[in-house]
């Protein structure tokens, strides 16, 4: 489902961190999720563009919800053992309606604004929770384990394993949705390191079957050659 706000043309924000690095950053296209047919969530869409060296990824696109928000400051607290005040989330609504764009957009805006001051600090810039957090499409169960180290691919390789897309203008974004409305909901491009490993894998099978054929061959050529 798409839905569509009147600042949806809010320019992007930009601001330079004390090394004087760029780091844009902006939440925007949310959208409605359905678990099944009585649970549903919305999502929304974090793109970040930078030229810092915090950042092995300079263009990112993933998609979360408020629920991961939650976590992520959670756990930025946890790792900055109170050596930093963090900002506040937009308030958790009872209320909160998945049809009601006011609400939607003022949510947005507050999740931003939570983005734009953290990724001023460069203590929480060096947590690999924000990075998998903003990089990479993994659950929080996925994030919880690879920041520990509790995983077959590191922070780095997973972050890598999320797709990069050319970023679109407000108005290309609302087009190619309005194409694409009807497609599978996860539009992140982003596969999990551990899908993309198994790929890896087989891609390497194949490959390694192939030469081995090739060497048969050329055996067997060999071979009949007077």
């Amino acid at each position: 489902m798409i839905i569509s706000f009147p600042f949806s043309s809010r320019p992007v924000l930009q601001f330079q961190t004390s090394m004087q690095q760029v780091i844009s950053v902006w939440v925007r296209d949310p959208r409605i999720q359905k678990n099944d047919f009585w649970h549903a969530y919305m999502d929304y869409e974090i793109c970040l563009h930078t030229d810092s060296v915090f950042f092995t990824k300079k263009i990112s696109r993933v998609r979360r919800r408020f629920s991961e928000f939650v976590w992520l400051r959670q756990r930025l607290q946890a790792n900055s053992m109170l050596m930093t005040q963090l900002p506040q989330l937009p308030p958790k609504n009872p209320f909160f309606s998945l049809n009601n764009a006011q609400q939607i957009s003022e949510r947005m805006a507050g999740l931003q604004k939570f983005l734009e001051q953290i990724l001023q600090s460069p203590l929480l810039l060096s947590d690999s929770c924000l990075h998998l957090f903003l990089q990479s499409q993994l659950s929080v169960v996925k994030m919880e384990a690879c920041a520990a180290g509790r995983t077959r691919y590191s922070v780095a390789q997973a972050v890598q394993c999320c797709g990069i897309r050319r970023f679109l203008s407000q108005e290309a974004l609302q087009k190619d949705l309005s194409m694409s409305a009807d497609s599978d909901s996860d539009s992140s491009d982003c596969k999990d390191p551990e899908c993309q490993f198994k790929e890896n894998l087989a891609i390497n099978k194949a490959s390694a079957d192939h030469m081995g054929t090739a060497q048969e061959q050329s055996v067997c050529c060999s071979s009949d050659s007077p």
